[in-house]
């Protein structure tokens, strides 16, 4: 399994029922395919959609169902569209039980940069800040280094921060890493991996629990 889907498949264990959730844009926007169909929950996309499904093949893609980062999707029975002022209106509330963020770089305090970088083109900060902010749990969802292999779980982090101190739990293709008042703690470890490797794709430190670390 490539590691994206391999991300968004843990995450969408994460999610529990009657929850309503939030999937932003690049990996997150993956977990819709692997959440059971048989478990009641409902996915906000901050254009003003209700009850998001899986991504829409391009063959059967309906021009107007878009989520918020503009891929085709389905939506399930029941699905309900409302203005952007409502939707924002439940994310400010404080409505939304879990969002799933990208990332580009998230550190041991769990401040989140995930919108621009100094120098390259960013259309704007979007929903990213408000989600960071005001999602009961926010869970970032990102490969464990760049393409050049440098480090994104930082001691402190070098981009415009989104939100700061909003981070709950990072899932990458190597771990499941939950952030404490105590610091970043691993709470599972891939199963073609090991400790030694993903401490050394990291630049913050992570701590071990107590015992056998489980396996994803």
């Amino acid at each position: 399994m490539l590691s994206d889907n391999k991300i968004a498949a843990r995450a969408a264990r994460e999610i529990k029922e009657g929850q309503v959730v939030n999937c932003g844009i690049g990996i997150p926007s993956l977990i819709p395919k692997f959440t059971p169909v048989d478990k009641p929950f409902l996915i906000h996309s901050e254009n003003g959609i209700l009850g998001v499904g899986p991504p829409s093949s391009i063959k059967n893609a309906d021009r107007n169902l878009i989520d918020a980062g503009a891929t085709y999707i389905c939506v399930n029975s029941g699905a309900s569209f409302f203005d952007i002022s409502l939707s924002f209106t439940i994310i400010r509330g404080g409505h939304l039980d879990i969002a799933f963020l990208g990332a580009l770089e998230v550190d041991e305090s769990g401040d989140l940069a995930n919108w621009i970088i100094p120098g390259k083109y960013s259309p704007g900060i979007g929903g990213g800040m408000e989600l960071a902010q005001k999602a009961k749990r926010v869970i970032v969802t990102i490969t464990h280094t760049t393409k050049d292999g440098s480090p994104k779980i930082l001691r402190k982090c070098k981009l415009p921060v989104t939100a700061k101190s909003c981070v709950n739990t990072i899932i990458t293709e190597l771990g499941v890493i939950d952030v404490t008042p105590n610091g970043l703690l691993l709470r599972e470890l891939a199963e073609d991996t090991d400790v030694n490797t993903l401490f050394q794709r990291t630049e913050a430190s992570i701590k071990l629990p107590d015992g056998e670390i489980p396996r994803f």
